[in-house]
């Protein structure tokens, strides 16, 4: 038996390692979310498009809204898929890299530049920007362990709501409050997105990621991935690096059967019903995004730089969308049963507010329609989240994120190739602003139709019960769809693309618990 002191000595070094272990771990905190934070200061992105229409540019609504904003979508469709890939295959940091040079290469073409292919080339450098921020929220998740998933998602996302906010009012502040030019704001930016760059160059790149760079399976003890499980031990050629999969094992085995797992999964009815809402819903919500600006400059055609309240806006609707993100954690109801009747009352409330959006000539009731359009959606976010991801593996739920912003993306495409880009309709903004509040309108009236239906089937079961128990299969699916309605009682981790938006993909990518959404262009 080994003496009292012996035992002391063999505990006391795992006592003493927690200091340096923490230490370390608050550092990486804070530099992550100091990066984070900086990574959102663009103080002139709310005053793009008065940049764009001012003397400065002197360019057309026409040229704006049907020539350069329709480029935006076309190349992040393009570009999306492709991202995604290379910010696993290379292990995030390069695709950070790459966000910055794109973010500094928009502003530059933005200030340099004078003609439509000059901005068409900064729209195609901002989707790529857009596309690259799910790196950020990887890369984070990748450099923590799995018991830090839920801090570190609200550390991070703390830091870039704060930097949205911070950026959008620092803006509004230097226009109105300092009357300083838009293309002054605009130098600002560049200032702070290459002092991002230079933070991104010390970051630390990890060696593993979700799919490409995996770690070793069931190590100390781990429970292997969905990946492990539905390909275990494939054979690697005797020089291919260990933890990454060679490329025809990926492309035979296990992206075809990670597709059948997620089509068994489909089965689902509530994943159904959130991710039908993620793609018909995102689109439509982006659609405003993209071109409400130029509708405020329709409503309020001022000459007068410090008139333009557009980063006020901007602040507002980001807060809001934190506050009711939030908010969404603590609403208890039975999802199964009342989730299509909550789509249908959020569709309506957004099919209002654009209606209200076309419909007034006052610039100050069409900024509160937005930041009150905006909130609705962003209510929405973490419970689509959790339910689609809670009953998801990572790694599927990482790739039904990605699948649904890709359908979204392909809609918006459509619908702004159709209605906004002039080789086809090229309507003007008033006009667009119309046809997206029909839009949202079909969506309600859907909704509420098959929201109907549930309840009536609801009632009239609950007045005459079955007198046969469900199937197994059947009530497996009544178990994970309860086990849902109790998964979101209580207080969840907020997260929001946005902006941004809270890149959508980031909860499948932490854990079932993680709320988290992208931000887009405002």
């Amino acid at each position: 038996m080994a003496p009292s002191g012996q035992v002391a000595e063999k505990q006391e070094p795992p006592e003493l390692g927690r200091d340096p272990e923490l230490k370390s771990w608050r550092c990486l905190v804070f530099y992550l979310c100091f990066y984070g934070f900086m990574a959102q200061m663009r103080p002139g992105e709310s005053f793009i498009t008065p940049y764009l229409l001012s003397t400065d540019k002197n360019f057309t609504q026409e040229q704006v809204t049907n020539e350069i904003t329709p480029v935006l979508s076309y190349s992040y469709l393009a570009v999306l898929v492709p991202v995604f890939l290379l910010t696993d295959y290379l292990r995030y940091k390069p695709v950070l890299l790459l966000q910055g040079l794109s973010y500094i290469s928009v502003w530059l073409l933005l200030l340099l530049g004078d003609s439509v292919l000059h901005m068409q080339f900064m729209e195609l450098f901002y989707s790529l920007t857009m596309a690259a921020r799910i790196a950020y929220s990887s890369y984070v998740f990748s450099l923590v362990c799995p018991a830090r998933y839920q801090r570190m998602a609200g550390y991070s996302r703390t830091a870039v709501l704060l930097g949205v906010f911070t950026s959008s009012v620092l803006g509004q502040l230097l226009v109105t409050v300092g009357r300083v030019p838009f293309s002054t704001v605009n130098h600002i930016s560049l200032g702070f997105l290459t002092f991002s760059l230079v933070l991104a160059l010390f970051l630390k790149r990890p060696k593993r990621s979700l799919f490409f760079n995996r770690a070793a399976p069931a190590r100390h003890g781990a429970s292997p991935s969905e990946l492990d499980r539905m390909n275990p031990a494939p054979s690697q050629p005797a020089d291919a690096k260990p933890g990454r999969a060679p490329l025809g094992a990926w492309r035979d085995w296990t992206l075809v059967r990670m597709l059948r797992e997620l089509g068994d999964h489909l089965r689902l009815p509530q994943l159904r019903l959130w991710s039908l809402w993620w793609v018909f819903n995102s689109a439509a919500y982006y659609l405003i995004v993209y071109y409400v600006h130029i509708l405020w400059n329709v409503v309020n055609p001022t000459t007068d730089a410090s008139s333009v309240y557009n980063g006020g806006a901007d602040a507002a609707s980001t807060l809001l969308g934190a506050i009711t993100s939030f908010s969404a954690g603590f609403v208890k109801i039975r999802w199964a049963l009342w989730a299509k009747l909550v789509i249908a009352g959020v569709t309506a409330v957004q099919a209002a507010l654009v209606f209200f959006m076309y419909s007034t000539s006052s610039i100050w009731l069409c900024y509160v329609a937005f930041v009150l359009f905006r909130g609705a959606y962003q209510f929405l976010v973490p419970i689509a989240t959790f339910q689609i991801a809670s009953s998801l593996s990572k790694e599927l739920c990482a790739l039904v994120f990605g699948v649904n912003t890709f359908f979204a993306t392909v809609l918006k495409t459509i619908v702004i190739l159709i209605v906004a880009d002039k080789r086809c309709l090229g309507l003007p903004v008033r006009s667009q602003f119309l046809v997206y509040f029909m839009f949202f309108l079909v969506l309600f009236i859907v909704y509420l139709s098959v929201a109907m239906l549930v309840i009536l089937r609801h009632l009239r079961e609950g007045r005459h019960p079955p007198l046969a128990l469900p199937p197994p299969q059947e009530e497996k699916a009544e178990q994970v769809l309860s086990l849902q309605d109790r998964g979101l009682s209580g207080p969840k981790p907020e997260a929001p693309p946005p902006a941004l938006e809270d890149s959508v993909w980031t909860a499948g990518l932490a854990s079932r618990e993680q709320n988290q959404h992208p931000e887009a262009k405002a």
